[in-house]
C-alpha cells in the first residue's frame, strides 16, 4: 500500500496544468488553461483548468476534479494506478505501508503472475513474427483473417508453438517459477510432467482496462475434433472471466469519447472493428454477459449497441443480456446483421462509411427489437402476443429509472396497439412481485412509479428552487467559508421607555461560522443528501484548521463529493470561456460584498422554507359549515408576516404574499 507521505508528496508536487497538458492541448486564458474537451467531441473549447485552485472541468460532460481524477477519468487508471504514473513522472520515490507478511506475500504472487503473464505475451508475439512454425501457421492464419501487419502488432496477436513445453522450457530458463506459469494456467502440471496450456494455438492476450495482462484466450488451427475450439485462461487470482472485457483497453477513451459502446461475442468481431475504424467495441469473449462486465462498460458510457448475426438461438441470448443491461440502469439498442453475416465478416466487406451507415441505420431500441423477434414467434396467435407482452413488460420492470419505464411502456403501448394502462397494471403486478421477493427498496420504488404521473409540477420547482439555494450555501463556504466579515445582528433591547425593540449591531463572525449559526437558529437541515454531506465535511473541516486548501480539501472526499465540490468551484470559469470581459460584460465580484450575498442566501433559503410551511396551512384547511380554521388561519398570518420581514431584509418583493 502507498505510504500516505508518497499521496502528500504526489499531491505537493504534480501540477494540474503540467499533466493535463500532456494530453490535451491547453491555451492560456487570463489565470487559466482552457481547451478542446477529450471526453466529447467539439469545436469551441469547453474544457477549463485551473492553475490555481489545481483542478479541471469539462463543462462539456460535467466531469472534473483533482489531477489525479484526470487520470482515473482520461486513462481510467484505478486511484493507486495514477498515484504511481505521477510519482514516477516527477520522479518521487514510492514508500510503501508496512505490510503483514500474508498481505506481502499475496501482492507479491499477483505481482509474479502479472509478470509471468506479460513474459508469455511477448513471447507468443515473437514467436508469431519470427519463428518459422509461428509465422507458416499463426501468422498466415491471421493474415488470411485479413488482418494487417499493423492490427497483428497493435493487439500483440501471437502463436504458441505446437510442441509440449516450448513455453515452459523458455520461462524457467528465463528463471520464471514453475508455480506462477502454473497458476496463471499457462503450463499444466501433472505430477512430474509439464506441458503448455494452449500448444498448437494462436493467442489473444486480454488485458485489463489499465493494460496489465491478466489472460490468454487460444484458437486451435488443427483438425483435433476432441480439441475445443477456443480456449481460456483458467480463472485466477489475477484473471476472472466473469469481470473482463476483450479490447477494453484499446476501446476505453473512444467509448468514453463517443458515448457509446458496442458489444460484440468474439475477438476477431474486436479486431476487425478497429481496424475497419471503428474503436468503441469490447467483447463478452465468449461467455455470457456479466453484471460485473457491464459495470466496466457502465463507468465509460450510459450506452451500449448490442450486436449480433441473424443467428436466433444468438438472439434469444441477447435478449437475456438486454434485461441485465437495464437493471444496470443503461441504454440499451441492438442491431442485427444480414443471414449468414457476423460483425467480423461484415466489416471484412464494407468500408468504414458503409459500416458506420449501417450501424446507424438499423440499431434498434430494445423494445422495436424485442417486439420485432417475438412478433415473428407469436405469428399472431393471442394467447403467444399475451405472453410475447408480459415479456415486453418484465424487461421494462428491470429499468431502475420510472420515468424511462414509463416511457417504454407508452412506446409498448403503441408498438402493440394495447391500453398503456393494461400495461401499467401489468408492471404493477411485477413490481409487487418483487417487493415480496427484495424486500423494503423495491416496495418504495413502486410507490414512487404510481404516483409519478400525479407528482404536482410546482412542486418539482419548489425542489429545483431548493437545490439552487442549498448549492448557493455550498458555493459560498467553498469560496468564502474562512473569511472573516460583519454582519448584522438583530438583539430585542429596551428603549428608554422601557419598550422592547429590534437593534441592529455588528459583529465579526467568520462565514462559515454565520451559516452554522444562522442554520442551526432555524433547524434547517439540508434536504439534498449529497450537499448535506459536504456540508457537514466542511463544517467540520473549519473547525479543524485554521485555513482552507483546495487541493487538501478535495484529496479527503470521496469521488461522488469530489465531482461536485469540483463543478461548484469551477463554475465561475464559464466566464472565461465566452471571454466576457472582453465584450465589456461587467463580471459581478462576489467577494467585494460578502455579507450581503451571504445574508441574502440565508434570508432567501428561509423565505423559501418558511413559504412552504404557508402551503402545508393551507392544504389542511377544511370547508363545511362545522370546520373551524381560526388556528390554522392565525399561524398562517403570522407566517405572511414573517414572509414580508424577510422580503423587507433582502430590500425586495418576493412573494405573492406582500
Amino acid at each position: 500500500m502507498i505510504a500516505k507521505t508518497t499521496i502528500d508528496t504526489v499531491f505537493e508536487t504534480a501540477r494540474v496544468e503540467e499533466v493535463i497538458g500532456d494530453f490535451v492541448q491547453l491555451k492560456r486564458a487570463g489565470s487559466n488553461f482552457k481547451g478542446l474537451s477529450p471526453f466529447s467531441d467539439e469545436r469551441s473549447p469547453s474544457f477549463m483548468v485551473s492553475p490555481v485552485k489545481q483542478i479541471w472541468k469539462d463543462f462539456s460532460s460535467g466531469k472534473g476534479g483533482n489531477v489525479v481524477a484526470f487520470l482515473m477519468e482520461h486513462e481510467h487508471f484505478t486511484y493507486p494506478e495514477a498515484i504511481r504514473y505521477l510519482a514516477k513522472k516527477y520522479n518521487i520515490e514510492i514508500e510503501e505501508t508496512e505490510q503483514s507478511q500474508e498481505e506481502k506475500a499475496e501482492a507479491n504472487e499477483k505481482e509474479s503472475m502479472y509478470l509471468v503473464s506479460e513474459f508469455a505475451k511477448r513471447y507468443f508475439h515473437d514467436i508469431l513474427l519470427n519463428n518459422e512454425e509461428g509465422q507458416a501457421i499463426g501468422y498466415s492464419y491471421f493474415k488470411e483473417r485479413g488482418f494487417t501487419n499493423e492490427t497483428i502488432r497493435k493487439f500483440e496477436l501471437g502463436y504458441s508453438p505446437d510442441t509440449w513445453d516450448a513455453l515452459t522450457k523458455e520461462a524457467l530458463g528465463k528463471g520464471y517459477k514453475l508455480e506462477y506459469l502454473e497458476k496463471t494456467g499457462l503450463t499444466i502440471v501433472k505430477e512430474d510432467k509439464q506441458f503448455d496450456r494452449f500448444k498448437g494455438r494462436v493467442m489473444f492476450p486480454i488485458q485489463s482496462m489499465s493494460g496489465r495482462t491478466l489472460g490468454f484466450g487460444g484458437r486451435i488451427l488443427g483438425n483435433d475434433k476432441k480439441a475445443a475450439k477456443y480456449m481460456n485462461s483458467p480463472e485466477s487470482d489475477i484473471y476472472h472471466k466473469s469481470k473482463v472485457l476483450y479490447g477494453i483497453f484499446y476501446a476505453k477513451q473512444s467509448i468514453a469519447k463517443l458515448d457509446n459502446c458496442y458489444l460484440v461475442e468474439g475477438y476477431t468481431d474486436v479486431i476487425q472493428f478497429h481496424q475497419a475504424g471503428i474503436e468503441n467495441v469490447v467483447a463478452s469473449s465468449g461467455t455470457a454477459l456479466t453484471s460485473d462486465q457491464i459495470r466496466l462498460i457502465n463507468r465509460l458510457t450510459k450506452n451500449i449497441t448490442v450486436l449480433f448475426d441473424g443467428d436466433a438461438a444468438g438472439l434469444r441470448a441477447s435478449i437475456r443480456g438486454i434485461d441485465l443491461i437495464l437493471e444496470e440502469g443503461m441504454n440499451v439498442k441492438v442491431c442485427t446483421f444480414p443471414q449468414g453475416e457476423d460483425p467480423d465478416s461484415f466489416a471484412r466487406k464494407n468500408s468504414y462509411e458503409e459500416l458506420v451507415r449501417y450501424l446507424d441505420t438499423n440499431a434498434k431500441d430494445f423494445i422495436q427489437f424485442k417486439a420485432s423477434l417475438l412478433m415473428d414467434e407469436s405469428q399472431n396467435d393471442p394467447v403467444k402476443k399475451a405472453g410475447l407482452i408480459r415479456d415486453m413488460v418484465t424487461s421494462i420492470s428491470k429499468i431502475p429509472d420510472r420515468i424511462q419505464r414509463e416511457i417504454y411502456l407508452q412506446e409498448t403501448a403503441r408498438i402493440m396497439d394495447i391500453s398503456e394502462q393494461v400495461l401499467v397494471n401489468t408492471l404493477a403486478q411485477l413490481i409487487q412481485k418483487d417487493v415480496v421477493e427484495t424486500g423494503k427498496k423495491q416496495k418504495q420504488e413502486q410507490k414512487a412509479f404510481e404516483v409519478v404521473k400525479n407528482e404536482n409540477p410546482e412542486q418539482s420547482q419548489r425542489i429545483d428552487v431548493l437545490y439552487e439555494l442549498e448549492r448557493k450555501i455550498i458555493e459560498i463556504l467553498l469560496l468564502y467559508g474562512n473569511k472573516t466579515e460583519e454582519f448584522e445582528d438583530v438583539i430585542l433591547r429596551a428603549n428608554e421607555e422601557g419598550e422592547i425593540e429590534e437593534v441592529t449591531e455588528k459583529k465579526e463572525y467568520k462565514v462559515y461560522q454565520r451559516i452554522y449559526l444562522s442554520l442551526q437558529e432555524d433547524e434547517v437541515e439540508l434536504a439534498n443528501p449529497l450537499f448535506r454531506e459536504i456540508y457537514n465535511d466542511m463544517v467540520n473541516y473549519f473547525h479543524q484548521n485554521e485555513s482552507f486548501n483546495t487541493e487538501h480539501y478535495l484529496m479527503h472526499l470521496a469521488p461522488e463529493l469530489a465531482q461536485e465540490v469540483t463543478d461548484i468551484l469551477m463554475h465561475e470559469e464559464r466566464e472565461v470561456l465566452h471571454n466576457w470581459e472582453g465584450q465589456n460584460i461587467i463580471v459581478k465580484q462576489k467577494d467585494q460584498t460578502i455579507e450581503q450575498y451571504v445574508s441574502e442566501t440565508i434570508l432567501t433559503l428561509r423565505w423559501y422554507l418558511v413559504d412552504r410551511i404557508i402551503e402545508e396551512l393551507k392544504g389542511s384547511i377544511t370547508s363545511g359549515p362545522d370546520s373551524d380554521n381560526t388556528e390554522t388561519l392565525s399561524m398562517a398570518m403570522d407566517y405572511y408576516k414573517l414572509i414580508n420581514s424577510f422580503s423587507s431584509k433582502l430590500g425586495r418583493v418576493m412573494s405573492r404574499y406582500s
